[in-house]
């Protein structure tokens, strides 16, 4: 199983301000060429949301169902596949207040293909593609013009 994390510093907008951009993944596929889709169900208030997306990998498309638990008291949002080209791929966002009010958004995700006679290929290229896509959807969402410096990760 592989993981991403990623930490970005926002110095523009308020907390409240960067989760509300997050949570609009309606919106990712007008900011990054890799993501094809993003079709989010309505749901009832308090309720998980259901969302399916689309996006290009390697010379394909990987597509999932994705069940996203939204609680904007903490700012937060945990997803998690119901279906899907992964095995299993979960994770979190999460928009904290940085220094002076601003922002801080966290993404975190593990996954995992199935497929264990092709995991040293596949999974390594998996790993670079999400955080690259993250990376570009934090910078274009929240509207950093400056290189990725004010991104950092860790993969495990």
């Amino acid at each position: 199983m592989r993981s991403v994390e990623l930490l970005y510093d926002d110095t523009r907008l308020s907390p409240h301000e960067a989760y509300a951009r997050v949570r609009d993944f309606g919106r990712y596929p007008d900011l990054v060429d890799r993501v094809r889709s993003v079709t989010v169900h309505p749901a009832p208030p308090g309720s998980s949301v259901l969302s399916d997306w689309e996006v290009d990998f390697r010379n394909g498309v990987l597509a999932w169902s994705e069940e996203d638990v939204f609680d904007d008291r903490a700012r937060s949002i945990v997803f998690r596949q119901t279906e899907g080209d992964f095995e299993s791929f979960d994770g979190r966002w999460d928009v904290t207040a940085g220094p002076h009010g601003t922002a801080q958004v966290g993404f975190a995700a593990t996954f995992d293909f199935g497929l264990p006679s092709l995991a040293g290929i596949i999974d390594p290229v998996a790993e670079r593609v999400l955080r690259e896509t993250i990376e570009h959807i934090l910078r274009t969402l929240l509207g950093d013009e400056e290189p990725a410096e004010n991104v950092r990760g860790r993969a495990a």
